[in-house]
C-alpha cells in the first residue's frame, strides 16, 4: 500500500515537473570546444527555452553546439497509463470501486449498479458489523441485550432502479409478505387507511399445496363416477 501511495505521487510530482521544465525535461548541451563559463550558458538557454510559456520554442545553437536530450518522454514511459493504473491500485486498497473516485473508463449503467451493490456487500457490511457489535457491547446493560439488539440500515444503499423495485413489490404483494403500507413505507409515501385495504395481506388464490395438486380434479372424476355406478346397479336389480 505504501508503494502504491508513493508512486503515485512520483508520477504528480514527475508530471508537474515535466509541464514547468516544458517540452524536453532533460537534456545535455554539447560544445565541440571548452567552455570558459558553462553556467552563463546554461542560464542563457533555461531563460529562453524552459517552462511551459516557452515550450516548442525553435532553439538556435551557435559555435558548434548539439542538443541531447537525456530523459524519457511520457509517451514512452507510458505515464498516462500509469497515473490511470495508479488510481485503480489505491481504489482497490479501499475497496471503493472505480466509477465512485470518478474514474469511469470501463463503467456502463449496469456494472456500476452492481459494483454499487458490491460496495456496500464487500466494503462496507464488514465495518458495519463490527460497529453494531461494539455498540451493543458499549451502550446495553446485560439485561437490555435480550431485547434490544442495534442494527445499521443500509437498505437505502441497496436500492435498484424503479423497475427493479417496482418488480420485487409486485412478487412481495403477490405472495403474502407485503402489504400495500409496507411498499409505501419503503417508498416514503403515506399509508393507506386501514378501512381501505391498506394493511391487508393478500396471496394469490391460483395457488395450491404441492400435495393436493390434482385433489380436485380426482374428486370431480370421483363424483363424476358414482351416479353412473348406482345407476348401472339399479338397472341389474330390475
Amino acid at each position: 500500500a505504501k508503494n502504491a501511495v508513493g508512486m503515485t505521487l512520483a508520477c504528480e510530482e514527475y508530471g508537474a515537473s515535466f509541464f514547468a521544465n516544458g517540452a524536453n525535461p532533460g537534456g545535455v548541451l554539447e560544445h565541440p570546444g571548452v567552455l570558459k563559463d558553462p553556467s552563463k550558458v546554461r542560464e542563457s538557454w533555461n531563460s529562453v527555452y524552459r517552462g511551459v510559456n516557452n515550450a516548442h520554442k525553435i532553439a538556435v545553437l551557435e559555435e558548434g553546439m548539439k542538443y541531447q536530450q537525456i530523459g524519457i518522454p511520457p509517451e514512452e514511459a507510458q505515464f498516462l497509463e500509469t497515473r490511470k493504473f495508479q488510481i485503480n491500485e489505491i481504489a482497490r486498497l479501499y475497496r471503493i470501486p472505480p466509477h465512485m473516485v470518478g474514474d469511469l473508463d470501463k463503467s456502463s449503467f449496469s456494472n456500476i449498479e452492481q459494483q454499487s451493490l458490491e460496495f456496500v456487500k464487500y466494503t462496507l457490511d464488514p465495518w458495519v458489523i463490527r460497529w453494531e457489535q461494539s455498540l451493543q457491547r458499549s451502550l446495553l446493560l446485560p439485561g437490555e441485550k435480550g431485547k434490544y439488539f442495534i442494527k445499521l440500515n443500509v437498505d437505502g444503499l441497496l436500492r435498484g432502479d424503479y423497475q427493479s423495485r417496482m418488480n420485487g413489490y409486485a412478487v412481495g404483494r403477490q405472495n403474502g409478505w407485503f402489504s400495500a403500507n409496507d411498499i409505501r413505507e419503503m417508498e416514503n409515501m403515506n399509508p393507506i387507511p386501514d378501512e381501505e385495504g391498506g394493511n391487508l395481506y393478500l396471496i394469490n388464490g391460483a395457488m395450491t399445496k404441492l400435495a393436493d395438486a390434482g385433489a380436485f380434479a380426482k374428486m370431480d372424476t370421483e363424483q363424476q363416477n358414482t351416479p353412473a355406478q348406482e345407476n348401472s346397479g339399479k338397472r341389474g336389480k330390475r
